[in-house]
């Protein structure tokens, strides 16, 4: 048994970053790969399987939801983008959305935060290099406050389900360090910014989805966290022989991994319900905190990073020391606090 988990986890931390195919497919992958996990641990039984069926429904609801709002209202809130921007010094309005998306993420969901992050930034028209450290630091905003509900994005669906909690466990767990964080980043963006207006910004795209596009991320994403679910169970011995003795503060830089791997999937294989509180804290913080730091992280970074057009090198010219730097200072804070 334990051989068989290792490869599979070996094959569903590698492939996505090694094959394409791979990656452009993660969600059907992510779903044979937990089966067969549940199955080598001899766990996949009726109730998993009802349980997999279950937890995807609230932050699937809650991305086609969000979703066919954003669309329906997508020109009316560009234009309200605009002419407030227009009467606002612009590097207090950045600090602004930077902190609004942070904390709204964990109710519209990463994902239509990281499409309205988009949609804005395409309409101010700054200067590349402004947009580039404004996205970025939206995205580590976007994914600390998500982490607070269940609905917000795959992590905490995961995590609130494995460790069998109620809706607000995670913002009771760690939501003075998230909004604490997404406060501090956008002062940070205040403070370091420069935007110019400038012809050269980022280029990519920022048409209005179709509702094929809607419907077919909402699926993605019911399949995605089924997928996590069935693994999360399937790890869980592995886990448990592995991972439960190790001290909290070598989990958290362990879980620097997650800035080249999705955090979701890290978690579903990481957390227990036999770990205790302190232990989960460090996790999910190293686990949010360096989900920022590369493209590959976190879902509102592929998102915004595909749309913009930013490579993966200006995105770590900036993301990976300003991730280093914060995940420090949390080491720093977690250890004092215990």
């Amino acid at each position: 048994m334990v051989i068989g988990l290792v490869i599979i986890l070996l094959l569903v931390l590698l492939l996505p970053f090694l094959v394409k195919p791979v990656e452009e497919n993660l969600e059907p992958f992510l779903f044979v790969m937990g089966l067969l996990a549940a199955i080598v641990s001899g766990v996949l039984n009726k109730e998993l399987w009802f349980e997999a069926m279950e937890d995807p429904i609230f932050i699937t609801l809650a991305v086609l939801i969000a979703g066919l709002l954003f669309k329906w209202m997508k020109g009316p809130i560009e234009k309200s983008i605009l002419n407030i921007s227009q009467k606002m010094n612009i590097r207090l309005f950045l600090a602004l959305i930077i902190i609004i998306l942070g904390l709204l993420s964990s109710v519209i969901t990463a994902i239509i935060a990281a499409i309205v992050l988009v949609s804005i930034v395409s309409t101010l028209k700054l200067d590349r290099k402004t947009e580039i450290r404004a996205v970025i630091l939206a995205c580590f905003s976007i994914g600390l406050g998500a982490v607070l509900t269940p609905i917000g994005e795959p992590l905490s669906t995961i995590a609130t389900n494995k460790l069998n909690e109620e809706f607000f466990y995670l913002f009771k767990l760690i939501g003075f360090e998230v909004i604490f964080a997404v406060v501090a980043i956008g002062i940070i963006a205040f403070v370091t910014l420069k935007p110019s207006k400038s012809d050269r910004t980022l280029d990519g795209s920022n048409e209005a989805e179709s509702y094929s596009e809607i419907i077919i991320r909402s699926i993605k994403i019911y399949l995605f966290v089924m997928g996590l679910t069935l693994l999360g169970a399937g790890f869980e011995p592995l886990v448990n022989m592995y991972l439960l003795h190790l001290q909290p503060g070598v989990l958290y830089w362990i879980n620097m991994i997650s800035a080249i791997l999705d955090n979701a999937t890290l978690a579903a294989a990481e957390i227990s319900p036999a770990m205790d509180t302190g232990t989960i804290r460090f996790l999910l913080l190293g686990l949010i905190i360096s989900g920022g730091m590369l493209i590959p992280g976190n879902i509102p970074n592929i998102i915004s990073a595909n749309k913009l057009g930013i490579t993966s090198k200006e995105w770590a010219r900036f993301g990976a020391p300003f991730g280093l730097v914060i995940m420090v200072l949390f080491f720093i804070y977690l250890m004092i606090v215990g």
